[in-house]
């Protein structure tokens, strides 16, 4: 498992969430543990290294 630091595209807190290095790319939906709105996460791994990482809103 990978820390990772990052702000909500919502409230634009800083936040972290672990994610699972053994998946080389991911994406998958995630509430802030700030404000609480759903966060669509897309990290992409290569040899356990992070190697790119996106967190867009959910326009609901």
């Amino acid at each position: 498992m990978f820390e990772h630091f990052f702000q909500c595209p919502y409230c634009w807190e800083e936040i972290s969430m672990l994610l699972d290095t053994s998946i080389s790319n991911q994406t998958y939906v995630e509430d802030c543990e700030v404000c609480c709105n759903p966060i669509e996460i897309n990290p992409q791994f290569q040899d356990n290294e992070l190697v790119g990482f996106e967190a867009r809103d959910i326009e609901q």
